[in-house]
């Protein structure tokens, strides 16, 4: 272990060495193949056990541990391809001699056991030069042939005698030795930074453990080599052109694009809203990759409760975990197959076709039908000849398109579902036919908190442009600062209640304060006066959405009728009309944005034709387009129906 130490000491100070010089990016000519010479000396370590030294010759006791210090010295040869991968081939002389440790023989008489072993090598070696300065490692493998097996034995009788030493050879020595090394070497450059003609001098230090090193095939003598040294190496390549001083370029100032901060608030600031929601029910039923159960997350009821169930009445029967940001529209959604038995129970002659879609096989896709078959024979005593299934991998109108590459878990598991088409109108939406229409909606009473007409909109036009990012420091009469942010978009929107807490108005300071790209602050400001307002209990918002497929074009041909039919003649007088789009989180968020903006602004057009028509010029409109922004999305995205029912634009219809 002592004379370990000595090799992991000159490791360490070869490290210590090159990592003290300062690295520079000095720029020289790199020749790709050199030429040398090394020298070094071996330090060699014998363990295991030797004692027939020969046929003629064996010592009373046997010799264990040893060390000697020997010369080695090679003609070197490196190619290197590149700054950080070459390989080395030392062909030289390794001198592997040494003295045993002295042995008391059983007389007490010292015996003394000195070897001048010595081998022609042979050793390539793999170099790499991680940090491309002068400091590099290498790994090989030797083959060395013995050259020299000589010994000298000595044993003393008589401390005052003289005795004359017994030199031999040793027999059963390996002739072939095939070993393996480590080591590690710094160049450093003793030529001109200019010159073709390259030279460097490598101390290097090196390990040649014992493993394949067993000189002779009789006993267990091994011996392992720390070995330290110098090299000096040629290389010539083309000198490095003369480089004319480089100009300094005039500095350019960054302009900062000017942006604008604007807030919209409304004057009142309705703190909730009863609303009346007409929920559309998606007619797909999702499956978990893997599996051809109903999910728990859907809501199955026992036979004997289906005589209590009512359509009017679903927060009875909840979900068993509610993932979405909207309880009250995923408590009616994941209650669809209930709500399907009960209307096909009030409407014997109601027929549908179940149709399951899986991204393996047919037959799969026929299973998940069948589960759902099973699930409405069996609770809602539906007579299974008024449902027929089939299977496919892939449904109609699919989510994953052919080519595409991105986000494609999400996009699989939209497509891992079994959908409910029928043509009986009593199931369907009003003034629809065919078997792709929608489900009829479902009617929701409830209390809407923080409607979208309770939100304060931050705009910063440019910020795309002029920042990183920016925030917002929100400041009321006594100095309480609210912070908001980082954004990247240029238009978010707050709940006015999230700014007023239990207040019931105030006085706002509003400071965006943004991060150029280059790490500058902007700062803009603005006041504004928020107030809390509660609508009296007579006033009843209502609420309709339009859901979207992946075609556009013919959800809202399917939606024009109902848009047109149904919901604008409950639009009352001087009524707000809040129109609002949205998507999923998958795809571009810019493009996602301008998506659901689009979306949004086709429902009002419908909407507003309609009115005109009609002769009616007192409606106000409002129209967003949120994309897939989570602050205010209304269902969040890990399931695939939470992704369906975000792709939507939602029409709030606020009275005057």
């Amino acid at each position: 272990m002592t004379r370990n130490i000595f090799t992991y000491t000159l490791m360490l100070l070869l490290i210590v060495l090159s990592t003290s010089i300062k690295a520079q990016e000095i720029e020289r000519p790199q020749p790709k193949l050199w030429l040398g010479v090394s020298g070094a000396v071996n330090y060699n370590m014998y363990t295991g056990t030797t004692q027939t030294l020969n046929s003629t010759l064996k010592a009373p006791a046997a010799f264990h541990e040893g060390f000697g210090l020997t010369p080695y010295g090679s003609f070197l040869i490196e190619y290197r391809p590149t700054q950080v991968f070459g390989f080395m081939l030392n062909i030289g002389y390794d001198n592997r001699g040494g003295s045993f440790d002295e042995v008391m023989s059983p007389c007490d008489c010292p015996e003394n056991l000195h070897t001048t072993l010595s081998y022609a090598s042979i050793e390539p070696a793999i170099r790499i030069t991680p940090f491309g300065s002068g400091l590099y490692l290498y790994i090989g493998g030797a083959y060395s042939y013995n050259i020299n097996k000589s010994f000298t034995y000595t044993f003393e009788v008589d401390p005052d005698s003289q005795y004359d030493a017994v030199q031999g050879e040793f027999s059963n020595i390996n002739q072939n030795v095939i070993s393996g090394f480590a080591g590690i070497g710094y160049d450093i450059p003793l030529s001109s930074k200019t010159s073709a003609n390259q030279v460097s001098l490598s101390p290097f230090i090196s390990y040649h453990p014992y493993f394949g090193q067993h000189p002779r095939s009789v006993e267990s003598w091994s011996l392992s080599t720390a070995r330290a040294g110098i090299a000096i190496k040629f290389g010539k390549t083309q000198p490095l052109p003369v480089k004319e001083p480089v100009p300094v370029a005039a500095i350019v100032p960054v302009v900062i694009p000017e942006v604008e901060f604007s807030v919209i608030s409304p004057e009142n600031i309705p703190v909730e809203r009863r609303v009346r929601e007409t929920f559309p029910l998606r007619n797909y039923i999702f499956f978990d990759l893997g599996s051809t159960e109903i999910p728990e997350r859907y809501v199955l009821l026992k036979k004997s409760e289906v005589a209590d169930f009512k359509e009017t009445q679903l927060e009875v029967f909840v979900p068993k975990s509610l993932s979405g940001r909207s309880d009250r529209g995923m408590t009616a959604y994941y209650n669809i197959l209930n709500i399907l038995g009960d209307r096909m129970n009030e409407n014997p002659s109601s027929q549908i076709e179940l149709v399951g879609s899986s991204e393996n096989t047919q037959q799969e896709g026929r299973l998940m039908a069948e589960s759902v078959k099973k699930y409405l024979v069996d609770v809602f005593g539906i007579a299974p000849s008024r449902i027929t299934t089939t299977g496919n991998t892939r449904p109609e109108i699919p989510s994953e398109q052919w080519g595409g590459t991105k986000e494609l878990v999400d996009l699989r598991q939209d497509d891992r579902r079994v959908s409910i088409k029928s043509t009986s109108p009593e199931l369907l939406m009003e003034f629809q036919t065919g078997e792709d229409v929608p489900l009829r909606p479902v009617v929701i009473n409830a209390i809407q908190e923080a409607p979208l007409d309770s939100y304060v909109t931050f705009n910063v036009d440019n910020s795309d442009e002029a920042f990183s990012s920016w925030k917002l420091e929100v400041t009321d009469n006594d100095g309480v600062v609210q912070h908001f942010g980082p954004y990247e978009q240029e238009q978010i929107s707050i709940p006015g209640k999230e700014i007023l807490g239990e207040r019931a108005e105030g006085n706002y300071k509003f400071d965006m304060i943004g991060t150029t790209k280059n790490g500058e602050t902007v700062k803009k400001q603005t006041q504004k006066k928020l107030v809390l307002w509660t609508p009296p209990d007579n006033e009843q918002g209502m609420r309709y959405s339009v859901i979207f497929e992946f075609n556009d074009s013919e959800s809202i041909k399917m939606y024009e009728k109902y848009l047109s039919e149904v919901v604008t003649p409950k639009i009352p007088k001087n009524a707000k009309v809040i129109v609002h789009g949205y998507t999923d989180a998958i795809g571009d968020p810019v493009n996602n944005k301008s998506l659901s903006l689009a979306r949004a602004n086709n429902v009002k057009e419908i909407i507003a034709t309609e009115l005109a028509r009609k002769g009616r010029s007192d409606v106000k409109f409002e129209v967003h387009g949120f994309g897939e922004d989570e602050n205010v999305a209304p269902f969040g995205n890990k399931l695939p129906e939470e992704r369906f029912y975000n792709r939507t634009v939602i029409i709030d219809i606020v009275p005057n």
